[in-house]
């Protein structure tokens, strides 16, 4: 009798002490529930887990890939070209290439071509132009704009974007001096073209042809045009003159 509750004593202090132990070491481990919670506070207190507000863009609305919202996508409007070799004067139809004719429409509303130099000039092909003298004015255009189906050929007197590939236009133009229809095909789309004064196109010195530099200008401007180019023809002012919806 007193073996069996001698035992029975030592038993239960024994489950006692390990369920003492047993709660101690349940008391340094943290349950799931408790590591889930930890996890989120610290993910709350992290800024690079917070979604950061979108911000608009540094220049709303100067480089559309579409130009539905901006202008409308029918009608005409034209641009007299005051130029240093005489004036000008270019005709735009939306529906030609509309894309092209919205950007065209915008840097000239923005006075981006005013003295803006006619950096490469190829006698019987055409002549280049829309790399502004400010090379922070450049960079600020300098986004690319998707192409036009191309509906006209680049006969004479025809305007048209200058691209480096697909989708790459910018703001560089050129003004077809022949009938250069080889050019249709490679997705050279024009928007528009000269009315009046083409004679003053023609005019336009090539005394340089393609020496300047394209990098050059855009990293310096006039600044390098004017020292090591300083025969160049330019733009003086563009500017619409009339415009119409239908």
């Amino acid at each position: 009798m007193r073996t069996f509750f001698t035992s029975w004593i030592l038993l239960l202090i024994s489950s006692s002490i390990l369920s003492v132990c047993g709660c101690s070491e349940a008391e340094k481990k943290e349950s799931p529930e408790e590591v889930l919670a930890k996890m989120e506070k610290l993910r709350s207190e992290k800024s690079w887990e917070k979604p950061v507000p979108p911000q608009p863009p540094a220049n709303p609305g100067i480089a559309p890939t579409d130009p539905s919202g901006f202008a409308p996508a029918k009608g005409t409007f034209t641009v007299k070209v005051e130029a240093s070799t005489g004036d000008f004067t270019i005709e735009v139809n939306r529906a030609w290439a509309p894309i092209g004719a919205e950007r065209f429409y915008q840097l000239v509303k923005s006075s981006y071509f005013d003295e803006c130099r006619f950096f490469r000039v190829v006698p019987g092909f055409m002549v280049q132009f829309g790399m502004n003298g400010d090379p922070s004015v450049q960079q600020q255009w300098d986004r690319n704009i998707n192409d036009d189906t191309v509906t006209q050929s680049n006969k004479r007197s025809y305007v048209t974007f200058a691209t480096s590939g697909p989708n790459s236009r910018t703001t560089q133009l050129f003004i077809n001096f022949g009938d250069n229809a080889s050019l249709d095909g490679q997705g050279f789309a024009p928007f528009g073209k000269v009315i009046e004064g083409m004679e003053h196109v023609d005019a336009i010195n090539a005394e340089y042809g393609e020496s300047p530099q394209q990098g050059s200008i855009k990293n310096n401007g006039n600044a390098y045009l004017n020292q090591e180019f300083p025969k160049l023809d330019y733009i003086k002012k563009m500017s619409i003159v009339s415009e119409t919806k239908e």
